[in-house]
């Protein structure tokens, strides 16, 4: 039963019995979380729209995910330096957290559908542009487009998905998004690797086939519904009910949902402020923005984005020294994302997504100090610089006053040349000043020329026999970070506002993930190791259980205070269902729930 109908049951003190209609409204409800009552059938409608809403996942997924692979590519066809390469992949970052801000007054005004077909336009606008790219600024151009059309589709189709939903299962279907953001960073991992033998145009292609699953989403969204509950809104009820026909197994389903959501909305209405400054004023809402956005702030704190921009270059900096075998051994990270993730989708609605969170950021943690300590080895035991031939030394790079590897690598404008032998030990080591027009030979020296055979060239890595460590250090990550951390933030985004909030509490939400990304992006393992363990305690503080329960009912969950542990649930709800009696003094009891 919903907060306004509960309250609805005590007025000036006294009982008031509650309607059959409302028991059976009520009930018809909470009965989908009881594991003794058969669930509800699902029409096979709400799989298409969680199909066509999830390909904005996958463009998402693959619009992030690609540029780890094309930027091998794209660094050397327009020489750019560290600096554009880091503007490059932030620019998109950055506009995503811009729109998805504006995404929020965006979807009160012209609707969920309106803006996931506006970003798809906007995808196939910015695919098509940096497919046409022939200068790095009309690259950064078309980076940003594809960062807005990212910005509105990452808080928009989670939230539709939720309200378009069945509650039995609407945990997996939002989560089914995940999957596809976590499809998209895989399929843009196998297209970088197919595309990784053309040096010349194989980037255009990476990057500019976003524009098809955009056209596909398009063509499909002009013949898909808007959300119920923003058609009520908007005081479209002929339409609302349409969609809940076409969604809910039969009439009596239809009937109670359309009755529940309308008394909902006809209550905001007469408060009908979904600023900020009400969002904020009301205190269950103000602890569901908390959450929402804290949970987001923590998905990026454990440094997931970054993993995947930089998954190809942070196997060369392990030590694989063959381009393309980075890039496919980055496919094959992206692939582990997207298997994990299918766990999610299965243990959502059985584990619940409070335990799932907390299993996941655990896991998480331990990961990352693997991933780390596999990186401070390497660097520990970095191969010395034997010989410093001052014939080939730029002084402006001083090259020659390095003594190891890693500095060495480190240096913008030198690289590490070595030979080696059958047991992967160096020998005829030196550090020697990078080629500007061809980053992947020397300026002069043994390094100048390659072959297959030596000697080789490591401008950005260093050879270590602990490479192994941060290969096995993503895999882990990813295994734990998938099924939990990876989807929950959205999907719990997805539920826990009100009808009149939901649209700004996700906008907020989904701005603080894409604020966190880019402040990440900067600081990597450092601060993503140190601040795991942080979250795992916040999620066990501040994350209630919303498994099962209908929109409408869990706005109350944030009304009792803000520790989770020690709450107890209320029984009087189910006192009440089964119309027995309820003395007054059990108000504070009967809004417990």
């Amino acid at each position: 039963m919903v907060v306004s109908e509960r309250k609805s049951l005590i007025r000036g003190g006294n009982f008031y019995e509650p309607t059959l209609q409302q028991l059976d409204m009520a009930a018809s409800n909470d009965t989908v979380g009881d594991s003794k009552q058969p669930l509800p059938k699902t029409k096979k409608f709400v799989y298409v729209l969680t199909t066509f809403s999830a390909i904005g996942g996958f463009l998402f997924g693959y619009d992030t995910g690609v540029v780890s692979g094309a930027m091998i590519l794209l660094k050397s066809h327009f020489a750019l330096n560290s600096l554009w390469q880091e503007l490059i992949v932030s620019v998109t970052v950055g506009f995503a957290a811009i729109f998805a801000f504006i995404g929020g007054p965006l979807n009160n005004a012209i609707g969920r559908r309106g803006v996931i077909i506006t970003a798809s336009i906007v995808f196939i606008a910015g695919s098509v542009l940096l497919a046409v790219s022939t200068s790095k600024e009309m690259l950064l151009g078309g980076r940003a487009v594809v960062g807005m059309g990212i910005g509105l589709a990452s808080m928009t189709v989670p939230m539709y998905i939720a309200e378009v939903s069945p509650s039995h299962i609407r945990g997996r279907l939002v989560t089914v998004n995940n999957l596809m953001i976590t499809c998209g960073q895989f399929i843009a991992s196998c297209i970088d690797g197919l595309f990784s033998s053309d040096k010349v145009n194989g980037w255009r292609y990476m990057l500019g086939l976003a524009a098809v699953p955009a056209a596909i989403q398009f063509i499909g969204f002009m013949f898909l519904p808007e959300s119920p509950r923003w058609l009520m809104q908007k005081d479209k009820y002929d339409k609302a009910k349409k969609t809940l026909q076409k969604i809910l197994d039969n009439e009596m389903e239809v009937e109670r949902e359309f009755q529940i959501i309308k008394s909902v909305v006809d209550e905001e209405k007469r408060n009908d402020s979904s600023s900020l400054c009400r969002v904020l004023s009301d205190v269950s809402v103000r602890r569901a923005l908390f959450v929402g956005c804290g949970l987001q702030m923590f998905q990026q704190l454990s440094g997931i984005n970054t993993v995947m921009y930089y998954s190809a270059s942070i196997i060369q900096m392990s030590g694989v020294r063959d381009a393309s075998l980075a890039i496919w051994l980055a496919a094959v990270t992206a692939f582990v994302n997207f298997l994990f993730t299918f766990v999610g989708v299965w243990l959502v609605e059985r584990m619940g997504r409070r335990l799932l969170s907390l299993l996941s950021i655990g896991g998480v943690t331990l990961s990352l100090l693997f991933l780390s300590c596999g990186f401070f080895l390497s660097s520990l035991h970095s191969p010395p610089v034997i010989f410093n031939n001052t014939n080939f030394i730029n002084t402006s790079n001083a090259c020659s006053q390095f003594q190891s590897c890693a500095p060495c690598m480190q240096s913008l404008h030198c690289g590490y040349c070595y030979m080696e032998y059958h047991n992967h030990s160096v020998y005829n080591t030196s550090c020697l000043p990078i080629d500007p027009n061809n980053n992947q030979i020397s300026t002069g020296g043994p390094c100048s020329s390659l072959s297959n055979k030596g000697p080789y060239f490591a401008p950005n890595y260093c050879p270590s026999p602990f490479s192994w460590m941060a290969m096995a250090g993503m895999i882990f990550y990813l295994a734990f970070f998938a099924p939990g951390m990876g989807p929950m933030p959205w999907t719990v985004n997805s539920e826990i506002y009100p009808q009149w909030a939901r649209s700004t509490g996700n906008a907020c939400s989904a701005g603080v993930n894409w604020i966190f990304n880019v402040i990440v992006s900067l600081t990597f393992l450092t601060i993503t190791e140190a601040l795991t363990t942080q979250g795992f305690f916040f999620i066990f503080l501040f994350l209630p259980e919303t498994k099962g329960k209908p929109l409408e009912e869990i706005e109350s969950t944030f009304s009792v205070g803000w520790l989770v542990p020690g709450r107890k649930e209320s029984k009087a709800y189910h006192v009440i269902l089964n119309n027995q009696q309820v003395d007054e003094s059990d108000e504070d009891t009967l809004f417990a729930r």
